[in-house]
């Protein structure tokens, strides 16, 4: 078994390389505008995952995320072997990529933040005219008693 210092260690190496190999030494067009995000391996030094993300042309434009997916399959035997020789490691991880859903969760959070910040407005607006429910003096005053008046 590896230590997690090493294992994270090649994690990082594993994700420059892939990456720098997706830049330049892998000529697939559906794989011009991913970005590799982060690589998680086991402690055991023969599994990696790569998350990566996939931008689209333009902004307004969807990228194409199945397309991505079938190229990284495509291209996992040379990138394993690019790992595996850029590594220098016994064993060459066998590599595994998965898309990454960090972008789509904190657009996600961002909008429930919209719509939260949009209710406090809506409640703060409602609380500015209302007026306390019940008489201004919500304290009981005591009854005098009509006997002890008459002595």
């Amino acid at each position: 078994m590896a230590d997690a210092p090493r294992a994270r260690k090649l994690a990082k190496r594993i994700s420059q390389i892939v990456a720098s190999a997706l830049e330049h030494e892998v000529k697939d067009p559906r794989l011009a505008r991913v970005t590799i995000t982060d690589t998680k391996v086991t402690a055991d030094l023969h599994d990696a995952t790569v998350y990566y993300t996939v931008l689209g042309d333009k902004l307004d434009v969807e990228p194409d995320r199945p397309g991505a997916a079938q190229a990284l399959e495509s291209a996992k035997g040379v990138l394993r072997t690019m790992v595996g020789a850029g590594t220098g490691v016994r064993f060459t991880p066998t590599l595994t990529f998965v898309a990454d859903t960090v972008p789509e969760d904190a657009k996600h959070i961002d909008d429930l933040l919209a719509r939260a910040r949009a209710a406090d407005a809506e409640v703060a607006a409602i609380a500015s005219g209302a007026s306390h429910a019940g008489e201004p003096d919500p304290y009981r005053v005591p009854r005098e008693d009509e006997d002890d008046d008459d002595e």
